[in-house]
């Protein structure tokens, strides 16, 4: 009996989540700046 070697196969939905989720990591990390930028606070509001 022969055996197939297991291949490491990664699938799609998780690749599509884990773009997403970088990204909408990417975005709230430059609003984070551009709201230091324009106000000077990380939050603005907050004290």
């Amino acid at each position: 009996m022969k055996q197939s070697p297991k291949t490491n196969r990664i699938e799609n939905q998780k690749m599509t989540a884990e773009r997403v989720n970088g990204l909408a990591a990417m975005m709230g990390f430059w609003a984070a700046v551009g709201a230091y930028l324009t106000t000077g606070q990380i939050i603005p509001g907050v004290v």
